[in-house]
Order: C-alpha cells, then structure tokens, then sequence
C-alpha cells in the first residue's frame, strides 16, 4: 500500500482564488467591528454558511454575503492585510505559486477610482511577494451582471498593467445570466495584448458554459468547469486541447451544484484525460483552503499519493510562471513523491 504523504507540503499551484474570498474570518471580523459594520450571523460565527445557490434566491444570499464582506475593504491597509494574510495562508497549504482574481471596479468607490484601486491592489500584492516568499499574479475579471462595455475597459487597464503582474483576464458571476458572446470583444483586447483568457463556465451552468466559453472567448483555462463531465465530447474535447479546468470541489458542495464531496466528479475529469487545478474559490464563505481540496480528491475519490502529485503537476502547467520557476516547482513534486 502506497504511504500517505503530507498534503500540506505537495507542492503546487493556486490558479482559482477570489480577492475578497481568501480572507481569514477572523480577519473580517475585526474588520467589521473597525468600520462599524454589522454582519449577519452567516458571517459573524466563525463557520460557513449554508449556501445553495443554484436557485435565484441562493445565489443571492451568496452574493449579499460576498458584498458585505467586501465592504470591510475600505483603505490601502485592508488590501494590504487581506493579501498578505492570504499568501501566508497559501504558503501553509503548499502553494508555490497563486494567481488571485480581482474585479477593481468592486473596490472602486471607496479606493479613489478604479485605477487607484487597481494600483492600491498590485502594490499589496507586490509587498505580499516581497514580505512572504510566495510568487503571486493577478487576473482582472469583468462581471457579467454588468454591461459588456465595461468588461472592454477593464481588459484594457489589465493589458497596460500587465507589467504590474497581471497575467490573465476572467469572467465571474453568476453563467446563468447573460451570453458569454457578449464579451467577446473584451477577451479580444485581454488576448491579444499577452494575457491569458480564463472566464468561468460549467458550474452553476451545464456543459454549453463551458462551451461557449470555449467558442465565443477562446478560453485558456475554464474556471470550474466540472458540469463538462455531463457531455463526453466536451470532455474529450477538453483533453484534446489541453484547457485546464479550475476545480474547486468544496465550493460546488458549498453552493449546491453537488450534494457531496464524492459525487464533484473528479476521477470522471481525470479518467478523460482533462488537466485540472484544484482551488479553494472563496474560503471566507466555503470554509476551506487549498490543501482541503487535495484531501477531498484523497479521501472521497481515492486518489492516491503519485495520482495527487500529478494533479499537482497540472495545476502548475497551467500557470503563466516563467519556465524555469514552473520547472523548479515540479522538480520539487517529483521531491514530495520521492520522500
């Protein structure tokens, strides 16, 4: 029998993370109380809520949930904080590298405009690489509740701010509202100036989000992506061109998509060849991190120790890193399976 390794040491890549999301509860909490802020008892209690957004009424008790939180974001030194402490909670699980996902316009109103708060963010993220060790990227994301035009602008800020560590331009909210061709325009801009195309699809949505994202934006990576186990060809299609999926099993749990850990269909991904990076989506509201996703791939999906080392692998061929930092981090895999 294979031996059980530490899943907390395996290296690995951290490629489906929100801004708001990765901070520490406890972290909100003091938030909360310096701005006068009174949380719901969902947010107040120390343990995640109980989510299930797979209806209209779910899904907006969990963006009401999200917006609260972020209103405790108010000045450069909550960004700085929130960052900060989510490159050390990273670093604990394993992390090598994160790429973490931010709409700016969200922290707009109370950071000076959206191109201050874009700055106010690189900079806590530039401090966060400097201060913990941890190599960390940005993904600007549009929202699709908002007008496409908008998306267009912010793919523009994330091209002139590339150089400012931003390596990818995503699409979040709910995939049941609108069509992913609507922005099609804007991930023109986002790939054709350098960066990588990464909208959500395939969560809250069945295989035609994934799809789409897959036809009308031209997706590198899909975030989530696990409902193209409901359609073969996708799946095959998938394997074929190499798009990895951001699988974060607790949060489809979380949110109602499946009823438990075993039924996220993992191995059905895996046995069709599909590259997947495990993330932890929004910790804050679904209560685990990134090693905690390996362990539900170990303990519900029998993954074992070499199969877990691989995944770890995928996750870090999907990242914008340099070759020799992606080369260095799996020959550091290849160390945790060998130990």
């Amino acid at each position: 029998m294979e031996s059980v390794r530490d899943l907390r040491l395996l290296p690995k890549a951290h490629l489906h993370l929100h801004f708001t999301g990765s901070m520490r509860s406890s972290t909100l909490l003091e938030l909360a109380d310096k701005y006068g802020v009174h949380l719901p008892e969902a947010l107040s209690s120390g343990e995640p809520p109980k989510l299930r957004a797979t209806d209209e009424r779910g899904w907006f008790r969990f963006q009401r949930l999200y917006d609260m939180a972020r209103s405790c974001l108010r000045k450069p030194e909550d960004i700085q904080r929130l960052v900060r402490e989510t490159a050390e909670e990273d670093l604990r699980d394993g992390s090598r590298w994160l790429e973490i996902q931010v709409d700016p316009t969200s922290y707009a109103p109370r950071l000076g405009g959206l191109i201050p708060a874009l700055e106010v963010i690189l900079d806590a993220v530039d401090r966060a690489r400097r201060d913990t060790g941890l190599e960390i990227r940005v993904l600007v994301a549009a929202n699709r509740m908002k007008h496409p035009l908008d998306a267009r602008t912010l793919a523009r800020l994330a091209v002139r701010y590339q150089d400012r560590g931003i390596v990818g331009f995503g699409l979040s909210n709910d995939e049941r509202r609108g069509f992913a061709r609507d922005f099609d325009r804007a991930f023109t801009i986002a790939r054709n100036g350098g960066l990588l195309a990464a909208p959500h699809g395939g969560e809250l949505s069945g295989p035609a989000s994934v799809r789409d994202c897959l036809d009308d934006l031209r997706a590198g990576r899909v975030g989530h992506g696990v409902r193209a186990a409901e359609d073969p060809a996708l799946l095959a299609r998938l394997a074929d061109s190499g798009v990895t999926c951001e699988v974060c099993p607790a949060s489809n749990v979380a949110l109602g998509v499946y009823e438990k850990p075993e039924d996220v269909p993992l191995r059905k991904l895996w046995d069709a060849g599909v590259p997947m990076a495990l993330g932890a989506d929004d910790p804050l509201l679904f209560g685990s991190r990134l090693a905690a996703q390996y362990e539900i791939a170990r303990e519900h999906h029998d993954f074992t120790d070499t199969e877990l080392a691989e995944l770890a692998r995928q996750s870090v061929r999907a990242t914008r890193a340099p070759r020799e930092v992606r080369d260095a981090m799996l020959t550091d895999i290849d160390a945790w399976l060998a130990a």
